[in-house]
């Protein structure tokens, strides 16, 4: 809870404000569907993703920690793996009724929220393979990573301080990884079909699409 008083003190009366409202799962979602993608490389924590009003799926993934924090589940996030030709995505991840369900902050419009109703990890990050996808029409998901509890990262409070992220960033890089595909499987995927590609990309910030 110390991490949490940090975040809380650090806020003025209208961000406590804000705060307060995020009470569940799905107004922290809503919150993140309102802010901008973040085309920039750099990283923000969660309080300068609340006063910038704007990130992208890192720095939405650890703002959800933060706030799912705040309302008591642990801050914890799970990193999705794709093949060489697209970026990684980053889920907050949560559990109801021993059930698993994410908050992500993404470019593409079905790479976001899922409801608790996945009984483990794998049913969950399977949940996003068909939506997954670079601007080539490649289905593009390979893997994941194990859960990552961002409390281990408190002593540098990482959730009003940009200066810890990239130990958070370079620590998913090392942590234990899980296939999804086997090598036969990959060579039999489809492409992605035109309704679906142009759905997902509905709203999208183009300067922040990974070019393969």
């Amino acid at each position: 809870m110390k991490n949490i008083n940090s975040f809380i003190s650090a806020l003025n009366d209208q961000e406590r404000h804000t705060v307060a409202e995020l009470d569940s799962p799905g107004k922290i979602q809503a919150f993140l569907d309102t802010i901008p993608y973040s085309s920039e490389s750099v990283y923000r924590c969660p309080l300068q993703v609340l006063r910038d009003r704007v990130g992208h799926c890192f720095d939405g993934a650890l703002f959800a920690a933060a706030l799912l924090r705040n309302i008591g589940f642990p801050p914890l996030i799970i990193d999705m793996i794709p093949n060489d030709r697209d970026d990684d995505h980053l889920l907050a991840l949560f559990k109801l009724d021993g059930y698993w369900g994410a908050i992500a902050k993404s470019n593409f419009a079905g790479l976001r929220y899922r409801e608790p109703i996945f009984r483990n990890l794998r049913e969950l990050v399977l949940s996003y393979f068909e939506q997954y996808y670079n601007v080539a029409g490649e289905k593009t998901l390979r893997g994941y990573t194990a859960a990552l509890n961002l409390t281990s990262f408190d002593k540098w409070g990482w959730m009003i301080s940009d200066a810890p992220l990239e130990r958070i960033a370079q620590r998913l890089d090392k942590i234990r990884r899980f296939s999804l595909l086997t090598p036969a499987m990959v060579a039999r995927l489809a492409p992605v079909d035109e309704r679906l590609y142009q759905a997902g990309l509905q709203g999208a910030n183009e300067a922040g699409l990974f070019k393969p």
